[in-house]
């Protein structure tokens, strides 16, 4: 039996499309955004940094994935109001799929980012024991160099709170792919 049929399946890692186009390189570094339950403001922040790496070259460099701190929406795909406002401005979230933070993240992700102070506390709390590499887990606003606490969870709220969400996310991807490259560069 060939090696390659003895691995488990790698499918979670095509979630969100790209294919094989967007396949991240052996070493490439993981980045993993949470927010509540992966319907809103996480998949919007995956679709959107996934894109900003596209147009920065760097696609094949980090691997975006996102979760939620609970699974109240698993194998749901993005709320239709996240998808909409992030296709009219050329983010197609489609593809992707609602999935809870699991253990096993802890250990593939070197950074984990965090919508809300809430989502950050719940992170940290559930860090393993150490003796076991830690991702980095801050706020994704913190991350993307914005002076704004966090990205607020629009599900109850007006339409005009998902564009919001896409307003702060897109700022927030643009601050953290610049952090990315100059690391990267470093490394």
């Amino acid at each position: 039996m060939a090696l390659r049929d003895r691995l488990p399946s790698l499918a979670f890692w095509k979630r969100g499309g790209g294919g094989d186009a967007d396949a991240p390189a052996p070493g490439a570094m993981h980045v993993l955004m949470v927010c509540t339950g992966n319907i809103c403001r996480s998949p919007t922040a995956q679709g959107v940094l996934r894109a900003k790496l596209r147009q920065a070259g760097l696609q094949h460099a980090v691997w975006v994935d996102s979760a939620g701190t609970h699974g109240y929406h698993t194998a749901e795909p993005p709320d239709a109001r996240a998808m909409r406002q992030a296709l009219a401005r050329g983010y197609d979230l489609s593809a992707l799929k609602a999935r809870p933070v699991t253990s096993r993240d802890f250990a593939r992700f070197h950074w984990m980012l965090a919508m809300d102070e809430a989502n950050l506390a719940w992170l940290r709390r559930k860090v393993p024991p150490s003796g076991t590499a830690a991702p980095r887990i801050e706020l994704l606003t913190a991350a993307g160099g914005l002076s704004e606490p966090e990205v607020p969870d629009p599900y109850y709220g007006p339409d005009a709170g998902f564009e919001q969400v896409l307003d702060l996310v897109e700022r927030a991807c643009d601050g953290l792919v610049q952090r990315l490259g100059r690391e990267l560069s470093v490394n």
